[in-house]
């Protein structure tokens, strides 16, 4: 069998495998966030953090409980890293730095997990345990939570009640995503991955040489850091390394981790708003962006444009040769199109066009299939925007799910689609003006800009993959970065519960012959255009001087 007809069977199994879980565990996640019932240690963790599990909050309380969990989260991880030398299984490594600190942990609170360290011989057993585990699990919650939140104000009406955070963020995380990482580890274990506790290994190579081994939990890490849409190796090679990704199947199944959430949140959505159809709208819109990408960056990557690749035979500079270019191709769309940020690859070497898609997948905001809750929101916020455009088309007041969008909903989700491209095109411009951006550019022309443009949009973004050769671990960059995931994280959310609080007060509006039928593919259509178009003409400018400029060179 050739590597094409390999590769297209492994995108047609994931894509066959994703299908069969979008139902069940849609439907499950939308029972855990309907039910009454509270679980013995979820009444235990409810006592403990002194939370009333049945009360229910309106969007600025909602609000409050996650800004605040957030912000304690984070003065707990940066005071982790910045004492792991004093603590046990301290590996011998020293204190974190204190602006590297602040910017590993506002990464992990903001599920970016961008890296400027290496993590085999940066954070001791303590801090990728109790520290960066424990934010994979907290922050893939966190986005979810805010997801439902926004589900409920679609779902409920003349109340601007939306749950209550302290019981979504528990129930996520004990329901769905500890066993799914328990389930998902014990495969990992079984296909080869590490998972202990132990010293640095010193061997000696065939070569005569020595080299350091680190062990570490990194199966139980690597199942959440994909599963939670989290990003962020156990080592510096991320996913391809054979430790977090032993072979090929395992490459297969962190794909699917990534992937089965978000592809299973709009099932979630359709039922908990009673109407799944409107669910399969988003899911199609999510889809056909995804195999898009995944369609032009695969055939780049085997086209192999560029002169070096041509006299090499194949683009494999910067792969694994485990996997190839087809799954590599695979992966990264998958990673960039999600908040992931984990890489079996390394994206500085694909072709400028290659990283132009990949780009692009970020810049959408994430949302085919998006982060885990991050990437329903934000698809739902541009349903919001396309209902609007339709309605302006035919002269008629916007409506979705029941709710009118009035002059107050499409404010705020106007503000919501703004702060990302500001932060992405400011912070990257304040960077190559003072010339802290070329300085850490390790190319020069439209691929070191391309360095530049991608650090900041994968922050902004809260994805937390990089063009490798960006060298970002300086004091501004980690400072800058670390703003750019802090107001890229939390200040969309603030429009997405505020928009959710609107929603939930409206009465519904009932169905007439002159109601756009967003269940249908006509919408999810347009869906797709409003996107691509608001995102072109968003950044067509900064795309052209970087990624499009070096293609086309």
């Amino acid at each position: 069998m050739g590597s094409v007809s390999a590769d297209v069977l492994v995108v047609v199994a994931l894509v066959g495998a994703l299908a069969l879980a979008h139902r069940p565990l849609g439907d499950y996640m939308a029972a855990v966030f309907q039910s009454k019932k509270h679980l013995r240690v979820e009444r235990w963790i409810y006592r403990s953090v002194g939370a009333d599990p049945d009360a229910e909050m309106r969007w600025p309380a909602y609000l409050r409980g996650v800004l605040v969990f957030s912000a304690v989260s984070v003065l707990f991880l940066y005071l982790l890293q910045r004492v792991q030398d004093k603590l046990p299984l301290s590996l011998g490594f020293k204190a974190i730095s204190p602006d590297q600190a602040f910017n590993t942990a506002v990464s992990f609170v903001s599920n970016t997990n961008w890296q400027s360290y290496s993590g085999e011989v940066a954070m001791s057993h303590v801090t990728q345990t109790m520290g960066l585990a424990v934010q994979n699990f907290v922050s893939a919650a966190v986005g979810i939570a805010v997801a439902v939140a926004l589900v409920r104000g679609f779902a409920r009406s003349r109340t601007g009640d939306l749950g209550n955070f302290w019981a979504d963020l528990v129930r996520c995380i004990i329901r769905i995503l500890i066993p799914l990482s328990v389930i998902a580890a014990v495969i990992l274990i079984a296909c080869g991955a590490i998972q202990n506790f132990g010293d640095i290994h010193t061997i000696t190579t065939l070569t005569g040489d020595k080299q350091a081994i680190s062990p570490g939990a990194v199966a139980s890490q690597e199942a959440i850091k994909d599963l939670g849409t989290n990003g962020g190796g156990f080592f510096n090679a991320n996913s391809s390394h054979p430790f977090e990704n032993p072979n090929g199947f395992t490459n297969w199944l962190e794909i699917f981790l990534l992937l089965v959430i978000p592809f299973s949140l709009p099932r979630t959505f359709g039922t908990m708003v009673g109407n799944p159809r409107q669910g399969y709208a988003i899911l199609g819109a999510m889809g056909i962006i995804w195999f898009l990408g995944v369609v032009a960056v695969t055939w780049l990557e085997y086209a192999h444009p560029g002169t070096a690749s041509q006299l090499a035979g194949g683009a494999m500079e910067g792969k694994e040769t485990r996997f190839g270019e087809g799954n590599s191709s695979l992966f990264a769309v998958s990673t960039t199109m999600t908040s992931t940020g984990s890489v079996n690859s390394f994206h500085d070497s694909f072709s400028g066009l290659s990283g132009g898609v990949l780009l692009l997948g970020m810049m959408l905001g994430e949302i085919a299939p998006g982060g885990t809750g991050s990437g329903l929101y934000g698809m739902l916020i541009m349903a919001v925007i396309a209902v609007f455009i339709a309605g302006l088309m035919v002269g008629r007041t916007p409506e979705y799910l029941g709710k009118k969008i009035g002059t107050r909903e499409i404010k705020l989700a106007a503000c919501y689609i703004l702060i990302t491209p500001a932060l992405v095109l400011i912070f990257a411009a304040l960077a190559m003006a003072l010339g802290k951006g070329q300085s850490s550019m390790t190319n020069s022309g439209a691929h070191g800009f391309s360095e530049v443009l991608y650090a900041y949009t994968s922050a902004s973004n809260n994805n937390g993959s990089a063009f490798a050769g960006f060298a970002a671990n300086t004091e501004y960059h980690n400072t800058m970065l670390g703003l750019c995931m802090l107001l890229g994280r939390f200040l969309p959310m603030v429009f997405v519960l505020a928009l959710a609080g609107s929603l939930g007060e409206q009465k519904p509006v009932p169905v007439t012959a002159g109601t756009l039928r967003t269940e249908k593919p006509l919408f999810t259509g347009l869906l797709v255009g409003a996107i691509l178009i608001i995102t072109g003409l968003t950044f067509f400018p900064a795309l052209a001087l970087g990624p499009l400029a070096e293609g086309l060179a």
